[in-house]
């Protein structure tokens, strides 16, 4: 029996395996992808004539986060906020750069999830309750009125990270060489319109 000529061709077997390899890494991403999902991302103005951010995440932690959170390890996670204007004669000026974190930690005594930010801290009894409010960020005051220009059309851009960069010295080594430590969104973009509701 002749065998067909790509099994009798080493180079040609072996670019066809790569080939191969190729197609199902991209027909199935999910599968090998884990990161932090945007699902959604608005700005809605405030009662001092400036502009909340609204934005929902949707992640989950892996083995080792979830087994580092239960021994006792914060995580933090930061939100990055940005405001572009885009100028046909030059780059585009960014008007507004702004972030916030917030802490997630475990208390072993209590058996509490703790999720903290600035001053405020909340107590949960699951995981599971403390990541829903990560994942929500709500009323967030990211834009103040003399920061744009009413009339004015702006890309907002918006992500969500682990930040291992507030974590103690020693995880930050760790996490420098560990995947498991590498949980981020792609940037969200959208438009924003600035108009005056402070009247």
């Amino acid at each position: 029996m002749t065998l067909p000529r790509i099994f009798r061709c080493p180079n040609c077997l072996q670019l066809a395996a790569t080939v191969l390899l190729a197609l199902l890494l991209c027909c199935a991403p999910s599968a090998w992808a884990e990161g932090i999902a945007v699902q959604q991302a608005s700005l809605e103005a405030d009662s001092i004539g400036g502009w909340n951010l609204d934005a929902r995440f949707d992640f989950q932690l892996n083995a080792s986060l979830e087994d580092a959170v239960n021994k006792g390890v914060p995580l933090y996670f930061t939100t990055n906020f940005e405001l572009k204007r885009g100028r046909w004669y030059w780059f585009d000026e960014q008007t507004v750069s702004t972030s916030q974190s917030i802490r997630l930690s475990f208390q072993p005594l209590t058996r509490e999830y703790r999720v903290s930010s600035g001053g405020l801290q909340l107590g949960f009894d699951s995981l599971h309750d403390a990541l829903a409010v990560i994942k929500h960020v709500t009323s967030w005051h990211v834009i103040d009125r003399n920061q744009v220009q009413i009339g004015e059309t702006y890309t907002a851009s918006v992500r969500m990270r682990l930040d291992t960069d507030l974590m103690p010295k020693p995880f930050q080594i760790d996490a420098v060489n560990n995947r498991d430590w590498n949980l981020s969104s792609e940037w969200w973009h959208f438009p924003f319109t600035a108009v005056d509701h402070a009247k």
